[in-house]
């Protein structure tokens, strides 16, 4: 296995002068990320945000305007994609339908001229890795989208990689074979002892899988850290928004002060929620900014709470949970419950916000506005 270190890369594709040039040229804007030995990072962020444009650079498949890439000690800008020690699996399984499996496992290893032996040793070894032994003698044709993921996987890892890369592999598999997938690959990746880089836009993936997750958004990095980081401490409204399920809730308020305390106030709400003394000198009187909170930091509160009564406009029961909507102003906001009590549209709940999880966000730029102490 071996680090990777990418340096202010950039990827900017050239107008054919066919269509307008886009807003933002870039594909992937000045990114610098470090890939510790051994360890699993996520690319995360929405479609058209930069991260499968920079998994075919780290590839070599496609070419880099700007920057540097280092696997290992090598700078491999321009090594072959053959000749950079990594391992490829994409979204699309592309297995060879004229193979067998064991066929197209062994592909690579043939197109190198590996002995045989040495071939039969290694896709036996990846075939057990991967749960395909029974498998070896079918044709791709007769394989479940899990099963030829698991091929695709395999074939990727025989060549012993430092480097995988993985593409949106679990993309067109139904829900219940995702998840039995982001096992497996958990479970290969403590296995194989590789460092790997993982594509996707969707934020479970990523928190369930990851060491580490680079958030990107319009070709640039927007936050890198564990999940514990990015879910606790968003760096701005996107992260904030992107990370979490409900996302959290953000909300345009005034700031008042009153009797030597401010709230947070909501136009066409009664609701007032009591700003943190650690965000006293960041705040003044008649302040517009964004409050940021999650779902589960707000409660349907008891007759003698501080909360304000509201009507519930949505009501989601998910088993283990249920999922309450509530409008506040013209804003939707979503809570979490463990209630066993099922509601109706235009039921009443008083709704409490624990003050202390709250997040500010800059109204114009979105950037976090940090607190002079932590929470």
């Amino acid at each position: 296995m071996a680090k990777l270190l990418i340096k202010n890369l950039y990827k900017r594709y050239t107008n054919t002068g066919k269509k307008k040039a886009p807003e933002n040229p870039y594909a992937v804007n000045d990114l610098t990320l470090e890939c510790k030995q051994g360890e699993f990072v996520a690319l995360l962020g929405p479609s058209g945000c930069g991260k499968t444009t920079t998994l075919r650079m780290i590839a070599g498949l496609e070419d880099i305007t700007q920057g540097d890439i280092f696997i290992g000690d090598v700078r491999v800008n321009d090594v072959p994609p053959k000749d950079r020690r990594i391992g490829l699996a994409f979204e699309d399984y592309a297995l060879y339908p004229p193979l067998t499996v064991r066929e197209n496992i062994a592909y690579n290893l043939r197109a190198k001229k590996v002995n045989k032996a040495e071939i039969d040793r290694r896709v036996n070894e990846i075939a057990k890795l991967m749960n395909v032994e029974s498998l070896l003698d079918q044709m791709p044709v007769k394989l479940s989208g899990g099963q030829k993921q698991r091929v695709n996987i395999a074939r990727a890892i025989v060549r012993r990689p430092e480097l995988l890369l993985m593409d949106e592999p679990l993309s067109h598999l139904d829900g219940k074979m995702r998840q039995a997938m982001r096992t497996e690959i958990k479970r290969l990746h403590n296995e194989i002892e590789c460092t790997s880089v993982y594509v996707t836009h969707d934020q479970l993936e990523a928190m369930s899988l990851a060491d580490r997750i680079a958030i990107m958004d319009l070709g640039k990095l927007q936050q890198y850290g564990t999940a514990i980081d990015v879910y606790d401490n968003p760096v701005n409204e996107f992260v904030a928004a992107f990370i979490g399920e409900p996302p959290m809730n953000i909300l345009e308020t005034t700031v008042i002060k009153h009797e030597n305390e401010f709230y947070f106030t909501f136009q066409g709400s009664s609701l007032r929620i009591l700003v943190p003394r650690r965000y006293y000198s960041k705040v003044h009187d008649g302040f517009a900014v964004k409050m940021g909170v999650r779902p589960m930091d707000l409660y349907i509160g008891s007759e003698e709470s501080k909360g304000t009564y509201e009507r519930v406009v949505i009501f989601e029961n998910l088993g283990d949970e249920r999922r309450i909507g509530v409008r506040v102003g013209d804003h939707l906001v979503m809570l979490i419950t463990a209630d066993e009590k099922r509601y109706r549209h235009g039921d009443v709940i008083k709704l409490d916000v624990n003050e202390q999880k709250t997040h500010l966000f800059d109204i114009e730029t979105g950037n976090r506005i940090y607190s002079d102490e932590p929470r």
